[in-house]
């Protein structure tokens, strides 16, 4: 299989971009830096850019079969109240060009991560952080979660948002918990490695197409 991976240099897409190219998938991945890529592979191929420049995102979806998408509105710290580092708006606007090319290039399968939290899924959270959302910065990444959802979810696209809890960089193994409207009951954390896997399953298997399960660990 070959990808395209947005986020490659984030803290999660490097861990995908790590399982993707183990797996033998060849990878386009489209990053600001080339420098912040440690691997090197000749499956994967580099396009300088970004993901909010309709003809960058273009470059990188050439000859690919499927997306996966880890971007995230990053802050300058991991300080609830620091300030934004991308626009509010930066994944909705990356949505909406993906909506808009995927079908220029002949590509119908999207994987993204969301959280959490996002959309019908708030009322599950703990109490203190849906506080902690509404009253941080933290709240403008779920707010364009959500847009982003809804415009994939109108799309058409044989889409699936994956909506982690918590994330650690633990390389324990422990059992997924798959749930779907609360249902079996998610824990509060899950390691970027857990949740690499499952968005490289969900292509491989062709599973949770137009759904958006919550993923979390036992």
């Amino acid at each position: 299989m070959k990808i395209c991976l947005l986020g490659a240099t984030g803290r999660t897409g490097k861990v995908v971009l790590s399982q993707a190219l183990e797996r033998g998938w060849e990878v386009n991945a489209l990053v600001r830096d080339p420098q912040k890529v440690a691997i090197q592979s000749e499956r994967l191929h580099l396009i300088t850019g970004t993901p909010s420049n309709r003809e960058d995102l273009s470059k990188a979806l050439t000859d690919c079969q499927a997306v996966i998408n880890t971007l995230n509105i990053s802050r300058k710290s991991d300080f609830p109240w620091a300030r934004l580092r991308t626009p509010e708006r930066f994944l909705s606007e990356v949505a909406t060009h993906l909506i808009e090319l995927l079908p220029q290039h002949k590509i119908e399968r999207i994987v993204f991560t969301t959280a959490w939290g996002v959309g019908d899924s708030e009322k599950d959270i703990p109490g203190w952080f849906r506080l902690l959302i509404q009253r941080s910065n933290i709240g403008y990444a779920y707010a364009d979660h959500e847009r982003q959802e809804a415009l994939f979810e109108a799309s058409g696209l044989q889409w699936t948002a994956v909506r982690p809890v918590g994330l650690t960089n633990s390389h324990r193994s422990r059992d997924l918990i798959v749930s779907t409207n609360n249902s079996p009951k998610p824990t509060l954390m899950i390691s970027r490695k857990r949740v690499a896997q499952f968005l490289l399953d969900c292509l491989a298997g062709a599973t949770y197409i137009g759904e958006k399960p919550v993923v979390s660990e036992k």
